[in-house]
């Protein structure tokens, strides 16, 4: 992903900094513990996209 892009880039409910996960291939909101994908090199940065992040013990 286009770092320009992930710079401006923020989460649509918190408008906080997203962090990229090259393996997953989505951008992490660890404050709302949400993960956008990323599909054919373009973010989906939709709620009802995003994946829930489940906290690791």
């Amino acid at each position: 992903m286009d770092k320009k892009l992930l710079d401006i880039l923020v989460c649509p409910l918190c408008k906080g900094k997203l962090e990229l996960d090259e393996d997953a291939n989505e951008l992490v909101c660890k404050f709302d513990k949400l993960a956008y994908p990323i599909r054919d090199d373009i973010p989906v940065m939709l709620e009802e996209e995003a994946r829930t992040l489940v906290a690791e013990d």
